[in-house]
Parts: structure tokens; sequence; C-alpha cells
């Protein structure tokens, strides 16, 4: 999930770069959804659990294994055939026969596979009978991971590897039909429902490996370490391996930030990092729910400027600097796109100006005249709820100006219409009534109605959120 990442610490200017626990008591999905003809169809296949056992060679560069991806069926209609994404072939797509796609699948079982589709990012397994409503089924296969000679959310940063959106995970299917958009090289094309992984990694112990969810640690053969990961409630799982240091601190509100970064990263900027997850983390508890993770990864490296930070539920990868990094929009990202699931590709305004929203909440800023002083549209077309295939044709300028900058000013206009209580009512109201599962933006807009006698038809209209 390539991410643009503004506002890396309260003083610097805006400079927009873009670049390549329990479960809570709100579930993700009804037990039991209501019987209309009417209603939406259930996005399908739901409550995924992964569980994942994989091996490391010397450096943590190829990591093989085997991995079986277990789901429901709710829709109403049987479940013939499950899509598997391989997100880190993405940049590579299909790669070349000297320089095959980083991430492959074999021995499947559980099913028939297809050829791989959408740039070797897609791979359709035929289930051998239809899953009813309902029932379980599961897919299992052979995976090897080779990570690319770049310095990327999945790629190589010197003795470092980060490994992000490198795990094959299902794809959704619902109302609007599958989703096999494609990666479009920048910003995010990803849409998963929360589930649970369990994921083993052998690898040696010279290699620290900071991962999502809680990790246990046990002695494997001499000189390896087995690293198992537990999760529950998540979209994705992300995990790196290198010679890092670390520091844990326990935030005032109890959740557990496990700090690691690179040997030339800034202690100052370390330092500022972890004052900014501790205040933020419990700021955004208090404000839109409390985090529900217990812990909370940040991966910190000076290597990333030609990459930039990046979200995973439970960890987030921060380029750092002496004054600092995107820590706090990251961390945002944990409610918004983690918590409150949304399609990244259809509506990329959902996780980005929400999160960019929040950053400017945490840092005070005086945003009171921030929509005014955006000036005009970039073009007659631009909106807040375009698509990323409309910034992928032709208009990639147009996505920062106006997810980020544009997005995060109309919540602060918004704020000013409702008031400011009545705005915070509404997004804890909205982020309780979306826990773990998806929204769209007529949810969002329908909460905000909700909130407010005043039309707020106007206020769209003018905001372009469509």
């Amino acid at each position: 999930m390539t991410s643009l990442r503004l506002w890396r610490a309260p003083a610097l200017a805006l400079a927009a770069v873009l670049l390549l626990a329990p479960r809570p008591a709100v579930a993700q999905t009804p037990a039991e959804p209501p019987d209309s003809t009417a209603a939406a169809p259930a996005a399908t296949p739901d409550r995924p659990s992964y569980d994942v056992t994989l091996r490391a060679d010397d450096d943590g560069s190829r990591w093989t294994g085997r991995q079986t991806a277990s789901f429901r069926n709710a829709a109403r209609t049987p479940l013939r055939s499950v899509d598997v994404r391989l997100w880190g072939n993405g940049t590579d797509g299909c790669g070349t026969p000297a320089g095959p796609s980083p991430v492959r699948v074999s021995g499947v079982a559980g099913g028939t596979p297809r050829p791989l589709a959408v740039g070797c990012t897609a791979l359709r397994i035929d289930l051998p009978t239809p899953l009813p409503y309902g029932a379980r089924g599961s897919v299992s296969f052979d995976v090897s991971i080779t990570v690319p000679d770049r310095v990327h959310r999945f790629g190589k940063d010197g003795a470092y590897r980060y490994l992000g959106n490198a795990l094959p995970l299902l794809s959704v299917r619902d109302a609007q039909g599958l989703h096999l958009d494609p990666d479009v090289g920048f910003g995010e094309s990803f849409h998963t429902l929360a589930g649970d992984f369990r994921v083993t990694l052998d690898h040696p112990s010279a290699l620290v490996v900071p991962a999502t969810g809680t990790t246990t640690r046990r002695a494997g053969a001499p000189g390896r370490t087995i690293s198992t990961s537990v999760a529950h409630g998540v979209r994705d799982f992300a995990w790196a391996a290198g010679p890092f240091a670390s520091k844990t601190v326990t935030t005032p509100g109890g959740v557990r930030l496990n700090a690691y970064w690179t040997a030339t990263t800034s202690p100052e900027g370390v330092a500022t990092d972890l004052r900014d997850a501790v205040g933020s983390v419990d700021e955004f508890g208090r404000r839109f729910g409390h985090y529900p993770y217990g812990e909370l990864d940040l991966v910190m490296s000076d290597s990333l400027d030609d990459f930039g930070s990046m979200e995973f539920p439970g960890l987030v990868l921060l380029w750092t600097e002496p004054e600092g990094s995107a820590v706090v929009h990251e961390i945002a990202h944990q409610w918004f796109y983690g918590i409150v699931g949304n399609d990244q590709f259809a509506s990329p305004w959902l996780d980005e100006s929400f999160a960019q929203y929040a950053n400017e909440l945490y840092y005070r800023l005086d945003t009171t005249t921030c929509w005014d002083d955006q000036g005009m549209w970039p073009s007659d077309t631009a909106a807040l709820t375009r698509s990323m295939a409309y910034y992928a044709d032709g208009r990639r300028s147009e996505y920062v100006r106006v997810v980020y900058r544009r997005g995060s000013c109309a919540l602060h206009d918004l704020e000013r219409v409702l008031g400011g209580p009545e705005t915070a009512s509404m997004l804890r109201g909205y982020v309780r009534d979306h826990w773990l599962g998806v929204a769209t933006t007529a949810d969002f807009k329908r909460a905000a109605q909700a909130a407010t006698p005043k039309d707020l038809g106007p206020f769209w209209t003018e905001h372009r959120i469509h």
C-alpha cells in the first residue's frame, strides 16, 4: 500500500511526496443477515482465517512455506470459487524468465487453480463443490516470497527486509461484483475483510522480526528462532527482518508500542516518533474508539525517502528523519482503513482524507480557512469521491491535491457546519457502527446528516462528495 505522507512534524510545512487483544463486541458481519430481497448482497468470502508457516533464508531475503486460508460464504448464492490476491507482484507483474514474480503460489489444495490474471496479482481457485450460504471452506498452497531488491514497502533497505503486502489474501465479492482491480503503482488498490492470522516465521536468530499481532518466540534449530504472531480482526499482515535496535514503551492508555529502527536512523527522530506515537494512539483511542490490538510496531528507517511511510494493521513503516516522520498520519490509518475498512481502490478518500484530518487534529493545526486556501479544483472532473482508476488515467497530479488536501479540509469544513462536539460524537458513532466492517461514502453521509437538522445536500455538492 504505497502511501503519500504529509505533516511529519507540526513545525513542518505541508509537503506531499507521492511515492512508490480480545475482539470488540461489534461483529465484523451479522451472524444472520436480515431476510430481505432489497438488502445488498453481503461481502464474501467473509470471516477469513489465515494459517501460515514460513522459513527464511540466511538474511531474510527469501521465505518459503505453506499457507491455508479458510473462509465462510456470506452470500445467499453458492460460492463456486475464490480469488486470491498476490499484491506483492503489483510492481513486477508476471516478471521474466530470468526474474520471476516475487510471490509465487503452487501446490494448491482444496480447489483447482486457474492461470494467474491481473498482472499475476490474482489467482482464481475453483472450489470442488459449491459452498452454500453460511458454510466454511478452505484452500491451501505452497508460497514462495522473494524480497525485491528495492527500497519499498516490499523490498530491501541494506541489511533490512520489509514484507508489506507479501502474503496472499482473499479478495472480496459484494454488490459491486468481483474486486479484481489492478495495482496502479501509487496510492492503494486494496480491499480486504477483517480476519484472523496465525503466522509462524522460522528465521535466523540474528534477525529481529517485528510483525503484525502479538508475537511469541522460542528456540528453533541451532542459530534459529521460531516467531509466532497472532492477530485478530485485521485486514492484512506485515513483517520486517533485520538487525534492528528496539525499545518498548506502554502508553498511559495501555497500548504497547514496540519501536524498531535501523543503525543509521536518527536517535532524535526515534524519540520524536515514540513521543508522537504515545500521544496519538491514546488520543485517537479516546476520539474514535480504543485501539483494539494491544500493541503496535513502529519500524523506522532513514533510507525510505524514495518511498515514504506506510500503514499496516498493527505495524507502521516510517521514513524517519531527525524531526520525526508521518507517524501520526500512519497511526490514524489504524482506524481509517484498519478498524473502519473501505474499498481503497474505489474510495481512497475514506482512509487518506480521514487519516490526514485526524493528523491535523492531533497537531492542533489552524485549518480555519484551509478549504478556501486550497484554491480552485484542479479540473472540472475532480471530486473527492473519485476512484484510483480516475487518478491512474492521466490524472496522477490531482491525487495529492484532492484526496489529501481537499479531503482533509472538507472534513474540517464539515466540523464547522456540525460543531466540534457534534462532529466528535458523529465520528465515534461512525467508527462504532462500522467497527471491523467496510464503510462507504453513503454510510458516512448518512452518519453526518443524522447529526444535524441542517440539509447537508449543498455541502456535499460544494465539496464534490458524490
